[in-house]
């Protein structure tokens, strides 16, 4: 089977389900946002929620994504900055039960964290990111030989807050020989580097995710006009529309995929884990069409849990109706 190498922001999920908004209000965060805080405010939240028996889970967009293709049976592995703390060993230890290949570096900073605040009553996710020895991971830190041997490559668009590093890896990678992705991570962040990202889809990038903002962002047009234009500038594009599904490209075909029924109480990770599904039915030769359906499969169990670790009879239901997509196809 083929195999898969990732680089992004190593962050320590740390989920809580808040009774209100009254801990939302008391921290200054809005409800619904995504704020980067400092050290000191990551802390604070930090210490909050330890008194509310928070869950934690090794996380980042590009690792979500690393751990489902290890899942479904690739050789992964994973190269990230983390801090020398308890937070840092526990996202080493959780790669390692995974099966993942984890390359971590020691930063300065304590291990970064996404701390998501989950509030009724549609559960609503309000984070504090703090990336702590995450932003610290640089180009002199990544080694050609980290590249060697790897069919595919999958980065994210959150690490682009150090382009250099970026490039770097997606250099070394295709130097490789390595099919290359990226999620495009948020419209905001594809706003803030609109030309930078252009540039190495342009020149180095295979695969694209996107959800229909982040498309938006980086075409300046509406869903289906920007699955089209990002068709053009890389070999496959990939477009998410939530609850209405997903659209594919490659060429002159095209597909509308289906949202797969799921009684829906967290949305985070399904977008790394639609990826893992895609990059897994691409990694063994399934038609486009079948790459978003088995994404679309895998993505509707982890929107059913909260946070991004599906449970064990969950993953059993997908892998059974991805087998019989796989089966459909052979």
């Amino acid at each position: 089977m083929a195999s898969i190498l990732g680089i992004g922001n190593a962050l320590t999920d740390i989920l809580a389900i808040l009774p209100d908004d009254t801990l939302l209000q008391e921290l200054a965060l809005p409800k619904g946002s995504m704020q980067h805080v400092d050290r000191e405010t990551g802390n604070r939240i930090w210490e909050k929620l330890k008194q509310l028996g928070a869950d934690l889970v090794a996380g980042g967009s590009a690792a979500n994504t690393i751990n489902g293709a290890a899942t479904f049976g690739m050789e992964s592995g994973f190269i990230g900055k983390v801090g020398d703390d308890d937070l840092g060993s526990l996202f080493k230890s959780n790669q390692e039960k995974d099966g993942i290949r984890s390359i971590l570096l020691k930063g300065d900073n304590p291990t970064g964290r996404a701390m998501v605040l989950i509030t009724p009553p549609n559960a609503e996710r309000t984070f504090a990111v703090y990336l702590g020895a995450a932003l610290e991971l640089a180009p002199d830190d990544l080694h050609p030989e980290w590249f060697e041997g790897w069919d595919y490559f999958h980065t994210e668009g959150y690490l682009v807050q150090n382009q250099a590093t970026v490039r770097r890896a997606i250099e070394l990678a295709k130097a490789a020989g390595c099919r290359i992705s990226i999620d495009l991570a948020s419209y905001n962040v594809v706003e803030a580097n609109i030309e930078f990202l252009h540039e190495i889809v342009e020149e180095y990038v295979d695969i694209v995710f996107a959800n229909e903002t982040e498309a938006e962002a980086f075409t300046g047009l509406p869903p289906r006009e920007a699955l089209d234009s990002i068709a053009r500038i890389c070999d496959t594009a990939v477009v998410k529309i939530g609850k209405d599904g997903s659209m594919v490209r490659r060429g002159d075909e095209l597909h509308f995929i289906q949202a797969r029924p799921a009684a829906a109480i967290d949305a985070t990770g399904a977008g790394d884990l639609y990826a893992a599904g895609f990059l897994y039915a691409h990694s063994i030769g399934m038609p486009l069409k079948t790459c978003g359906d088995i994404g679309s499969a895998i993505a509707a169990k982890v929107v059913e849990v909260v946070g991004t670790k599906i449970d064990q009879p969950r993953w059993n239901a997908a892998k059974k109706e991805i087998n019989e997509l796989i089966c459909l196809n052979q």
